[in-house]
């Protein structure tokens, strides 16, 4: 996972391929936990997803500029458009079959071409 800590860079990932953004916090206990998870199940189940991770202590214009003001969130962009988000309690198994969807869409989409 990416670590973001500027909106330029930002902007380039998502200008280039299927991105993942958690945004999250050092003293925040699930956005740790999560980012955990996320590292493993990614590479594994959504190869082609770029990942990325905006602190949000050290960087709030960015999440402010992405209307985060709770934590943790989670941003699935798919060719520049924001396609799936959660916030706060959800179920990662939930966010995964919705992730896993998506994901076979652009892929289905993007191999056609």
């Amino acid at each position: 996972m990416k670590q973001i800590t500027t909106q330029q860079q930002l902007n380039d990932l998502q200008a280039n391929a299927p991105l993942l953004i958690l945004f999250g916090a050092p003293p925040c206990s699930v956005c740790q936990s999560l980012k955990l998870k996320l590292n493993q199940l990614l590479p594994e189940q959504f190869p082609q997803l770029q990942s990325a991770y905006v602190d949000c202590q050290a960087t709030p214009a960015i999440s402010a500029q992405h209307g985060v003001f709770s934590l943790p969130v989670l941003k699935v962009y798919l060719e520049g458009q924001l396609v799936l988000e959660q916030a706060g309690v959800f179920s990662l198994q939930q966010f995964t079959q919705d992730l896993r969807r998506w994901y076979d869409l652009w892929k289905s989409e993007y191999q056609d071409c």
